[in-house]
């Protein structure tokens, strides 16, 4: 309790690292309100000013959110902590169905393009002063945006999605500002988002991708920007369909200020056609990864947008990593034009595995989700429970408190690793652990 703990100092950043210290003590236990700033002033005997400095500086670095008038309090946990820390611990002998990996035997092999790319690179190495996007790249990666129907924009390159959605976030919002997120999604987004002194917006979530009523309803809550999974989506698998893309850009016509970015992160892996938002809003980003489809350690995106935000992501990007090796560049253009993956198989495969989980589970009376990408849904009514008998019955599944905000318990199962015939005897370990009583819960 803060009557327990005594703030000091006179420069902002001794009140900041009390606050801090107080924290990480446990002293100023996660949803402690801390004293308005006038209040705090006075007791300090400090200018307002200071202690609004000090209360930035905590927002930023992620250890409080403020929520206007409602004031500001300690986050339920730090930002540099990530949802899936400390790591499940796998026993011998239990299959790892929590950690979202691709199929290693659906990967393309990489000798062939890294050495493609390493003799491309040794006829031109790459020097300080190029363009940081491979003209080959940019081409390949727009013509695809244009087949699919994104609106025309300039290309750049970062290190995976995460990267990309950070340095669009970046450009655009400061500490404070509202962000509408999918719930349940991404947890890595979950954790970006107040790592950068952002608030999340939880967005509720159904088989056809972000509710239409409750995105309207963030908007009109203050949210800056939009996060939306375009296919695949983590953890539920929800795709975008035609309607609901035509209901979200009702919404967002009436909200043009908001910056829209778009994860397309099926993109190569599933075969349903991408159904984009872009370009309802004046700033927009559309990203796509290469890592579930091509493999992990390519932490290779590319991105489009307007230009406005394009321009800005690529001079910070300038001031910072200045780009991304050309030689992994190199090789996605050789993996890209070799046809590397062959986009239907792999989402066949994916498919069988998913679909035929979901349903024998239905058989099974437990509901599940899972329309696209290589991940099932299923909500519990007793999430540790459930994850628990699991791995008792020789199943590591991954806790839906990773992925989740205000929407109800559940487990995240990737069927990457499970073969066809190993379905029914994963339906038959989540039957028994979910209990019947969670088959009528649902996500949203």
């Amino acid at each position: 309790m803060l009557e327990d703990y005594r703030i000091v100092g006179r420069r902002a950043s001794d009140i900041a690292a009390s606050v801090e210290a107080g924290v990480g003590s446990g002293a100023l236990a996660p949803g402690t309100l801390l004293p308005p700033m006038r209040e705090l002033a006075g007791v300090l005997g400090v200018n307002p000013n200071t202690v609004a400095a000090a209360y930035r500086t905590l927002r930023e670095r992620g250890v409080i959110e403020t929520d206007g008038r409602r004031g500001s309090r300690v986050r339920p946990r730090p930002s540099s902590t990530p949802r899936d820390a400390p790591p499940m611990t796998v026993p011998a002998g239990v299959r790892d169905i929590a950690a979202g990996n691709p199929d290693v035997a659906l990967l393309p092999a990489l000798d062939g393009a890294l050495a493609a790319a390493a003799r491309r690179y040794a006829q031109a190495p790459t020097l300080y002063g190029e363009d940081p996007v491979v003209p080959d790249l940019a081409r390949l990666a727009r013509a695809a945006f244009d087949a699919e129907g994104v609106p025309a924009g300039p290309v750049a390159v970062t290190s995976g999605a995460l990267d990309g959605i950070e340095r669009v976030l970046s450009a655009h919002l400061r500490p404070g500002d509202a962000v509408a997120v999918e719930d349940p999604g991404w947890g890595s987004v979950l954790d970006l988002v107040p790592a950068l002194g952002l608030r999340i917006l939880p967005v509720a979530v159904d088989d056809d991708g972000p509710v239409a009523e409750a995105v309207a309803g963030a908007l009109a809550d203050g949210a800056r920007a939009l996060l939306v999974t375009s296919r695949a989506q983590n953890p539920t698998g929800a795709v975008l369909g035609e309607a609901r893309a035509r209901e979200l850009r009702d919404v967002l016509a009436r909200y043009p200020e908001v910056l829209l970015i778009e994860d397309d992160h099926g993109h190569s892996f599933v075969d349903l056609p991408l159904r984009t938002l872009g370009g309802v809003t004046r700033k927009w980003a559309l990203i796509r990864s290469t890592a579930k489809a091509y493999g992990p350690d390519l932490r290779l995106a590319v991105l489009t947008g307007d230009e406005v935000t394009l321009d800005r992501v690529r001079g910070r990007q300038r001031l910072g990593q200045g780009w991304v090796s050309r030689l992994l560049q190199y090789a996605v253009v050789e993996l890209w034009t070799s046809g590397a993956v062959d986009r239907a198989a792999v989402a066949r495969a994916y498919g069988v595995r998913r679909d035929g989980l979901v349903e024998a589970l239905r058989e099974r009376g437990v509901r599940a989700y899972g329309r696209s990408g290589m991940n099932v849904w299923v909500p519990v009514a007793d999430e540790t429970g459930a994850v628990t008998r699991l791995l008792g019955a020789g199943w590591a599944v991954a806790a839906g408190a990773r992925f989740r905000v205000e929407t109800g318990p559940a487990v995240r199962l990737t069927v990457s690793q499970v073969a066809p015939a190993e379905v029914p005897g994963l339906a038959d370990a989540v039957a028994a652990a979910v209990r019947p009583e969670a088959s009528g819960v649902r996500y949203v």
